[in-house]
């Protein structure tokens, strides 16, 4: 099947590449609204769950099927709420997407799909990944009223502080949180792993300022022409420096969460350096005057940095099941973490 043909309404050019291309003109625009043309909009929501799954998989030594479901259940939930979150902040920021030139043909702005539609197309994302609570731990819904609560109030921050990168970060940040209690973990059992949770937690939060930061440098000039407020125009002269002191920051949270943790070399060389370095690259290399610099280290340095982070942890759950099975195999008791 050739992909359609190129059409231009009020400026905007309809999808010539990728799979977004083949699909039926009438789909295009709520494909757009939900941020479905490429996986990153849903790993960003997914990533903190995996994290979060991973850290107490280690701590509890559970077993491969758990680990397996649990992530099963939490990914199609993140898809739909990233899903029904995108619509939302769309809905709500439509007026200043028409003041920036990145985002000015949105489905919405642009006439595609109406506020009343997005709204139901909203909802039934809402109730596709409420439903997908009830697989997990009743705790769960209750833990995830912060992170439903933060994906309302997000799209108003920028409106009224220049710090919205910290709440989008706090608010996706929370998925460690949703891992850890739909593993079955009580985030309270012990100072030691409420303080190991808190440092993931944080050092989460500020690798998503880092790439937000660095991804709404695309929009600056037009963000300070429309009044838009963000950590890029509050600190457009210092802004590398201030992304060094961050990654220092969120470099000290991963350790002292892996030592808190009690976790082994692999996550400290994957989790820890692996991500660190490949954030650091990132900064260090990204152009910040140049939007198309921005959103190519954007893209390729969350994938990096996620997945350092990931293959970190996954490492350290099978090494973690592997002592536990050559210990049981031996005839020893199970260690108590």
């Amino acid at each position: 099947m050739a992909p359609k043909e190129q059409g231009v309404e009020n400026g905007y050019k309809s999808p010539s590449k990728g799979w977004i291309s083949y699909i039926p003109s009438s789909f295009v625009p709520y494909v757009q609204l939900a941020r479905l043309v490429s996986a990153a909009p849903v790993f960003l929501i997914y990533f903190p769950h995996l994290f979060g799954t991973l850290h107490a998989a280690s701590l509890l030594g559970s077993e491969h099927s758990q680990v397996l479901n649990t992530n099963l259940t939490l990914f199609v939930g993140s898809f739909f709420y990233s899903n029904a979150a995108h619509i939302w902040n769309d809905l709500i920021d439509a007026p200043i997407d028409r003041l920036v030139t990145r985002t000015a043909h949105r489905p919405i702005p642009r006439g595609a799909v109406s506020r009343p539609v997005a709204s139901i197309f909203a909802t039934t994302q809402c109730l596709a990944a409420a439903a997908l609570l009830l697989p997990i731990p009743p705790v769960c819904a209750l833990f995830a009223l912060p992170a439903i609560i933060g994906a309302g109030i997000y799209p108003f921050a920028k409106r009224v502080t220049y710090y919205p990168q910290v709440v989008l970060g706090l608010v996706l940040a929370w998925g460690i949180v949703m891992g850890e209690v739909a593993m079955g973990l009580n985030p309270f059992d012990s100072i030691e792993i409420t303080a190991s949770i808190g440092c993931l937690f944080l050092a989460c939060a500020m690798w998503t300022v880092i790439y937000d930061m660095i991804y709404a440098h695309q929009d600056l000039d037009d963000d300070i022409k429309a009044g838009i407020k963000s950590m890029a125009v509050l600190y457009q002269r210092s802004a590398k420096n201030l992304l060094w002191t961050i990654l220092a920051m969120l470099s000290c949270l991963l350790i002292a969460g892996g030592v808190l943790s009690g976790m082994g070399s692999i996550y400290f060389v994957s989790s820890v350096a692996g991500t660190v370095m490949s954030l650091g690259l990132m900064i260090h290399k990204v152009q910040l005057k140049r939007p198309e610099s921005c959103m190519w280290w954007f893209g390729n340095g969350f994938w990096s940095a996620g997945g350092a982070m990931a293959i970190g942890l996954l490492g350290q759950y099978m090494n973690t099941v592997r002592v536990l099975q050559k210990s049981l195999s031996n005839g020893t008791n199970r260690p108590h973490r």
